[in-house]
């Protein structure tokens, strides 16, 4: 019986048309693609397209009514008119005078600020401990921190406002005052993970050469990991920024004046016995929502990067 010939190098011994049949699958999926009726596939990503607009809408119409409803009058609200009939620019500036949200707005700079600063340093420390050091019980002591995950935050309110005003640790009431405001938020469960997963991929040969070079823990660290962790940590910054910026029940639990409440509390300066002043209330939301949308514009692409690049390796 003859040998089948060989295609290029004898030495390889693959008989023609051997590619072609491995090929076979791939051309029939492709023959049946393109058989496809042009009409059908116009048809499904019509409908895709009509999903995505139909809920970019319903995602898009919360803030649109905030916006128009900033610009209108108080009659014009409270009638409920779909637009202003003439924009009223000036209630963001009466907004921001009437309920001295200059005071509120540094308060709620100062506070994310200092949350953000402690978590990037807490979380960070917590993180490569749980994913770069072996220590007895760390497996046990990383499930306990995940279990607090399933925690209601609400739950908590009522054993930390006790904590902070000093009933179980006799160290002193801290109300109305910022450690109040930060001590608790300086770390959080899901923070840590996110730092976990994301430590857990670094390679262990840069940690053999970083040994190798004399370096412990803290120096490999800080030369070498955290250069590498640029993604999630905007990540973290991002959503640490966004919760501690809009922060409403612990700073009105903890804050009986306005010496350090934040914007969201202050938002409620326009509520009175007579009723919502809903066109200053729309416009100083408007005010409260301007640095989230800013930070999420510039540091979208990292946001993205950061969550797609951790939580692939356990």
């Amino acid at each position: 019986m003859a040998e089948p010939r060989t295609h290029g190098n004898p030495a390889r011994g693959r008989p023609i048309g051997a590619g072609a049949r491995a090929s076979g699958p791939r051309l029939r999926r492709g023959q049946a693609l393109a058989t496809r009726p042009v009409t059908a596939l116009r048809a499904e990503h019509l409908v895709l397209y009509i999903a995505l607009t139909v809920g970019a809408l319903v995602s898009l119409s919360p803030f649109m009514v905030m916006i128009g409803q900033s610009l209108m009058t108080l009659g014009e609200t409270l009638t409920r008119a779909p637009l202003p009939a003439t924009p009223q620019w000036g209630n963001y500036e009466q907004a921001w005078n009437d309920a001295d949200f200059g005071i509120y707005f540094r308060n709620s700079v100062i506070i994310t600020a200092t949350v953000i600063l402690g978590m990037l340093i807490t979380c960070t420390l917590a993180g490569y401990a749980f994913a770069r050091i072996a220590f007895p019980g760390r497996d046990v002591l990383f499930a306990t921190l995940l279990a607090t995950l399933m925690i209601p935050g609400t739950v908590t309110f009522i054993p930390g406002f006790l904590l902070v005003r000093g009933d179980i640790i006799p160290w002193g009431s801290w109300l109305n005052t910022l450690p109040a405001l930060t001590v608790p938020f300086l770390s959080t469960a899901f923070i840590i993970f996110l730092f976990r997963q994301f430590f857990a991929q670094i390679p262990n040969e840069l940690w053999d050469a970083a040994r190798i070079d004399g370096a412990g823990h803290l120096r490999f660290l800080t030369t070498v990991v955290v250069p590498m962790s640029r993604p999630v940590m905007i990540t973290a910054t991002l959503l640490t920024f966004v919760n501690a910026w809009n922060e409403f029940l612990w700073p009105l639990l903890v804050t009986t004046n306005p010496t350090w409440r934040p914007l969201a509390v202050g938002l409620a300066n326009f509520i009175d016995d007579a009723g919502p002043q809903t066109h200053l209330l729309m416009a100083g939301s408007v005010i409260t929502i301007v640095p989230v949308l800013v930070l999420y514009f510039f540091t979208q692409r990292q946001f993205t990067e950061g969550i797609a690049t951790s939580g692939l390796k356990g």
